[in-house]
């Protein structure tokens, strides 16, 4: 042990040659060299992929029916048409730099707002139906929505002013809207943060929703009041519906929200469940009334019709107003048509016929008048022969008795139609 110690304390002591200790610095700085090199080579390459995936980030991707804003530090970027990305392959700078807001502007989304139906329960909505309700229940108006509308004796009041009652009306309504100036939404409509794995257009309808929904039943409340009972339910379900749109599209651009009303639909309507059976019959009534009323008029036109035509109403009227000339009126005689034409075309020939006869007994007089002047009894004769002549003429049994002394004490018996050979002239011959 001893010996091995010394051995190696002789080794020690020895000098060591300067020729190996400078080749072996030169190798080791040779490989810190290379290393260093190397590093550096796969840094540059990690900073290329780095910056390279950071440039691609910056692609983005419109759907065809979305449209995009750019927001470049919180501020939307671009001037005019420059501000909304149409559908395509876009590039942007990445975040945060710049940040796109995708906003669905060709969905049409429907909204189903139930606020003014009655209440009902988990077994009624599935079994469908109005369910039952006894007449002495009353309304509830905490838990059963509804609806006023303006009652007929107010309809014909001006501002309703009589006092006189509104009827209830349940209702049912559906709502199809769409964002049609997304720059407009973007600005004024507030939208909840997105969070990790949530779809911002779900996001945008769970937000604005509950906004629409007050809207949409102030603007049916509002218009409600101006139609009666029977326009919510049969006549003016177009115009009520329209009036619903007209006015929540009006709150919607008062508050410049960018959403654009599509449609408004009424699903359902009922009137109230406690005076079911009186309505009904009440209803019942006012069809037959109104089928009454129809059925006169058509009677009464037709009637017009057959006797004087369509213009038997503006001849009455003619008739009554002193405004109308003699020239207008004779012109609306002259367009008279059926049975009135006919009598006013017998008549006038009857006149017709009346002043040609009138007017050849004149003639016919005129010219017995001179030769009466000079033989009056000749020309009574001669008439009196041409009459007798006539009469005789045209009857099928003549008797002629030749007057005699005492004449006036004679009796004279006729049987009528006592010779049964004779044949009775038809009514064109006689």
């Amino acid at each position: 042990m001893t010996e091995q110690n010394k051995e190696n304390n002789e080794d020690l002591g020895r000098p060591v040659p300067e020729k190996s200790v400078a080749d072996e610095l030169d190798v080791a700085g040779k490989s810190l060299s290379e290393a260093l090199r190397i590093s550096f080579i796969v840094l540059k390459i990690i900073m290329i992929v780095l910056v390279a995936a950071f440039l691609a980030s910056g692609f983005k991707t419109i759907d065809s029916d979305e449209q995009a804003l750019v927001l470049r530090f919180g501020k939307i970027r671009g001037v005019g048409e420059e501000r909304l990305l149409d559908p395509g392959l876009h590039w942007i700078f990445p975040y945060p730099i710049d940040e796109i807001v995708k906003i669905p502007v060709a969905k049409k989304v429907n909204l189903a707002v139930n606020s003014f139906w009655y209440f009902q329960t988990k077994e009624e909505k599935l079994a469908g139906g109005k369910g039952r309700i006894r007449p002495e229940d009353p309304l509830k108006p905490t838990v059963d929505g509804y609806c006023l509308t303006r009652s007929e004796k107010q309809n014909e009041a001006i501002a309703g002013s009589d006092g006189s009652d509104y009827n209830i009306v349940h209702s049912r309504w559906q709502l199809t809207y769409q964002i049609a100036k997304p720059e407009l939404f973007f600005k004024n409509v507030y939208v909840e943060d997105v969070k990790p794995g949530e779809i911002y257009f779900d996001v945008i309808r769970n937000t604005i929703e509950p906004l629409l929904q007050k809207l949409f039943e102030d603007a049916v409340v509002t218009a409600m009041v101006n139609y009666t009972v029977d326009d919510v339910m049969f006549d003016q379900i177009a115009a009520l519906t329209g009036h619903v749109k007209r006015l929540l599209q009006k709150n919607l651009e008062t508050i410049e929200s960018g959403i654009e009303v599509v449609e408004v639909q009424l699903t359902d309507k009922t009137w109230s469940r406690q005076v079911d059976e009186a309505f009904q019959a009440a209803h019942k009534a006012s069809q037959e009334s109104q089928k009454a009323i129809s059925e006169a008029r058509t009677y009464a036109e037709n009637t017009l019709n057959e006797v004087a035509g369509p213009v038997a109403e503006q001849l009455f009227a003619a008739l009554h107003d002193e405004t109308v000339s003699e020239q207008e009126e004779e012109l609306l005689w002259f367009q008279l048509a059926g049975a009135a034409q006919g009598k006013i075309a017998e008549a006038r020939a009857y006149r017709t016929k009346v002043v040609e006869i009138a007017k050849a007994n004149a003639d016919y007089l005129l010219r017995l008048l001179p030769e009466y002047r000079k033989r009056p009894k000749l020309v009574l004769q001669e008439i009196y022969r041409d009459a007798m002549e006539y009469v005789l003429n045209n009857t099928d049994e003549k008797i002629i008795i030749q007057p005699g002394e005492g004449a006036e004490d004679r009796e004279i018996r006729i049987l009528l139609s006592r010779d049964q050979t004779l044949k009775p002239k038809s009514d064109k011959e006689q």
